[in-house]
């Protein structure tokens, strides 16, 4: 009888490990777009526990920080073995982005592969209110 050993791999354990890092925006008195294309997104049907695979879209104005790219790499491959529905997944990833880099503007767009010749799209925006920028 053979027993199976649970050998960790690197990048398992940077993904477990990761958090949104960020670092100073270089240029926070002027605003510009960051666009990101994630195209290998992976989570599980919460229904089915099959894969299902999206292309992630995030364009952001920055505030005071950026998000390190690395990280958002890391953040998006911790759903890999999630279960969760593609409106969740969305409003999860903006909720994480704005509470570690309370950008400016963000849109994202969950843009799911078809599965059952069902193909989804969900996007969610967020703006930064005035209340919000004149108490800091």
């Amino acid at each position: 009888m053979t027993s199976a050993i649970k050998i960790e791999m690197y990048g398992e354990r940077a993904i477990a490990l990761n958090d949104l890092t960020t670092f100073p925006n270089p240029r926070p008195d002027r605003e510009y777009d960051v666009h990101i294309t994630l195209p290998e997104f992976t989570c599980k049907c919460p229904f089915s526990g099959y894969p299902d695979f999206a292309t992630i879209y995030l364009s952001y104005v920055p505030n005071q920080l950026i998000v390190e790219l690395k990280a958002i790499k890391l953040y998006i491959n911790s759903y890999r073995d999630r279960t969760i529905a593609h409106e969740a997944v969305v409003n999860q990833i903006l909720d994480d982005f704005v509470q570690a880099s309370d950008p400016i503007r963000v849109h994202i767009k969950g843009d799911f592969s078809p599965r059952g010749n069902v193909h989804t799209v969900v996007e969610i925006r967020y703006e930064r209110s005035n209340e919000k920028a004149s108490n800091l």
